[in-house]
């Protein structure tokens, strides 16, 4: 399912720049759509249903399109989406979308995860080390969690740089056990 997402993801993308158009409010249209489909069980169900005509589906999308001023392509593809009975790949869809446009802006999504508040020259600089690691421009999000003990934690896509006291006393423990 992952291959069938991330096709539909790149085929939006491709609209949004070859249209030269906002990717960032695209992102935003997509998690507004996406919070509705969230909060209404209903709407889902109305969406996943095959017995619905598609005309019906499509018109119950015009008037959420209309309610959250969409874009005519984020509602063009949502529309693709339920024609192709599709929209319950959404939430998956959405994340390869923001991959797909982070690749192409050279942008790394990192989470970043500290013992306590760092304060903005920290995170400066925490940033522009994990910028020459990956060699993008890197967008992060920071959470704090007192269980890490110290240091931080850092996921750039799949790859973990664990920093914290935490994960080094783990790796102590396990040289420790091993030898």
């Amino acid at each position: 399912m992952a291959a069938i997402s991330s096709r539909y993801a790149r085929a939006l993308v491709e609209v949004i720049f070859e249209q030269k158009l906002d990717a960032a409010k695209t992102a935003v249209e997509l998690h507004a759509i996406e919070q509705v489909l969230a909060e209404n069980p209903q709407l889902r169900h109305l969406w996943d249903n095959p017995a619905v005509p598609a005309e019906q589906k499509r018109g119950v999308l015009d008037a959420i399109a209309g309610k959250l001023r969409l874009s005519k392509p984020v509602r063009n593809f949502v529309a693709v989406l339920l024609d192709h009975h599709r929209i319950d790949q959404f939430p998956k869809i959405v994340r390869h979308y923001e991959q797909e446009v982070n690749e192409r802006l050279g942008l790394a999504e990192a989470d970043v995860t500290s013992f306590r508040e760092l304060s903005a020259g920290e995170k400066r600089e925490l940033e522009a080390k994990v910028a020459a690691v990956t060699g993008k421009q890197v967008r992060a999000r920071y959470a704090t969690d007192p269980g890490i003990l110290g240091g931080a934690i850092i996921r750039v896509g799949s790859t973990v740089y664990d920093g914290s006291v935490r994960g080094q006393l783990q790796k102590l423990k396990a040289a420790l056990m091993s030898a």
